[in-house]
């Protein structure tokens, strides 16, 4: 898939954050859980929990000048069922994988389906609509694709490293994830608006880029 087919077939991506998290985001850029963690200056055994390990509830960090960050929780990515679709990779592999990349849904489809999972229905969340070009433009050699939900692990579905492929060798007919490697500095400048939504309903709009 060329960078221009992206942009024509999905010209907006859709990031979905803790509520709140937008004023972090514009001041650091949107962080991984490996880049969140390094800015935090979090190792030893925490790291390790948060970073290598199943993530059943999100996960409070502290930093002096920072402040309080959340890493979101894995709840449809647990151990038990990754056995059981991993190839050629471990869980705790396919866990640090993951946690190194920033995610957007290609489609404001996939994006529903998230917010309406039994996970993460009861509660408010932040949504990013970031324009596909600018993202695109800045960041392409950075950029992998893969064609299903790779955090969720009970559809059974293999999965492995090449589950995601750079632009220029993805194949696929369609895109269901668009993942950035370990952080999107300048989202920012690429998010058109910022929204509140809970299950299928947008609920306000907290920042939008002017026209």
């Amino acid at each position: 898939m060329t960078a221009q087919e992206l942009v024509r077939r999905y010209p907006s991506l859709y990031h979905m954050a803790e509520l709140g998290s937008w004023p972090s985001i514009q001041r650091h850029g949107l962080l991984s859980t490996t880049a969140l963690l390094d800015l935090f200056e979090i190792k030893g055994e925490q790291r390790f929990r948060v970073e290598s390990r199943w993530r059943a509830r999100s996960e409070t960090i502290n930093h002096p000048l920072y402040g309080k960050g959340v890493v979101r929780d894995q709840k449809p990515m647990p151990e038990h069922e990754l056995q059981k679709c991993l190839d050629g990779v471990t869980p705790q592999e396919w866990y640090e994988f993951l946690n190194g990349k920033c995610f957007f849904w290609a489609t404001q489809d996939r994006l529903l389906r998230m917010l309406q999972a039994w996970a993460y229905r009861n509660r408010s969340h932040c949504v990013l609509t970031v324009d596909t070009g600018g993202l695109v433009e800045k960041h392409a050699k950075r950029i992998a694709l893969c064609s299903f939900n790779s955090g969720f692990a009970y559809d059974q579905r293999k999965r492995g490293l090449d589950s995601f492929r750079p632009l220029k060798e993805y194949q696929s007919p369609w895109v269901a994830e668009v993942a950035v490697d370990y952080s999107v500095p300048d989202v920012a400048v690429h998010t058109l608006k910022v929204e509140e939504w809970g299950k299928d309903k947008r609920i306000r709009v907290i920042w939008e880029r002017d026209r």
